[in-house]
């Protein structure tokens, strides 16, 4: 990842770091600056800087951070989320080809053409993903789950919160795509149902401007999973 119109030759110079924070932050989803300095182990000043650059250059922006659960008092911390131009730094999957290749096939076969041909886009992933779940413990899956789609370019982490457990993925290589066509998430949804077992909801994701893709399986529900 590679970022230009840097005159100045202290920021041309500083590039290798402002990647890993870039990077860093895609990894990780929306994070703080006290986060990325621990992460890097940089002081809160160099984060910073980075931090300022990267605003400047469009490749980062700021939000609020989500609170899960009560809200303590104070406002909550400022968070920096990867843009959409920021993400084109980063490996996307042919992303006018694809779209133009599914403009076609919904003109000819219709909205569930488009749908058959996610599921089938998936269909190779789900069977090398299947054996490596059904080799794991059941408490263990998701995380299996994560870190095989991170092998993928996902970008994948699991947590937990009061409500269950949430996966999520802090980089979609198809997201451009997955834009004008839902049905590429609809389709890895349905995906994550069937491998884990279990019901899942998908509460946000990249393609409709969150800043990450994250996937929750209620906790009564995650406590079940299949053995």
């Amino acid at each position: 990842m590679k970022y230009t119109g840097l005159d100045d030759a202290s920021l041309v110079d500083d590039a290798p770091t402002r990647e890993r924070v870039a990077t860093t932050i895609l990894e990780h989803g929306p994070s703080t600056a006290a986060d990325l300095a621990q992460w890097l182990h940089l002081t809160p000043a160099a984060v910073r800087r980075h931090l300022d650059q990267l605003l400047a250059d469009g490749v980062l922006m700021t939000r609020e951070q989500r609170v899960v659960g009560q809200r303590g008092r104070g406002r909550p911390a400022k968070v920096f989320v990867i843009t959409d131009a920021g993400r084109d730094h980063f490996k996307h999957a042919y992303d006018e080809l694809a779209a133009g290749a599914l403009r076609y096939l919904k003109e000819t076969g219709g909205d569930d053409a488009v749908m058959a041909f996610a599921r089938h886009r998936l269909s190779e992933a789900e069977d090398r993903y299947r054996p490596l779940l059904a080799s794991a413990k059941p408490e263990d899956r998701v995380q299996v789950l994560a870190h095989a789609l991170s092998q993928d370019g996902y970008a994948a982490s699991v947590g937990s919160t009061p409500a269950g457990t949430q996966m999520c993925q802090n980089h979609c290589p198809v997201a451009h795509v997955a834009e004008e066509f839902p049905q590429m998430c609809e389709a890895e949804t349905e995906m994550f149902a069937r491998l884990l077992g279990t019901h899942v909801q998908r509460l946000a994701t990249i393609a409709h401007g969150d800043g990450v893709c994250t996937t929750h399986l209620p906790l009564t529900t995650a406590e079940r999973l299949p053995s």
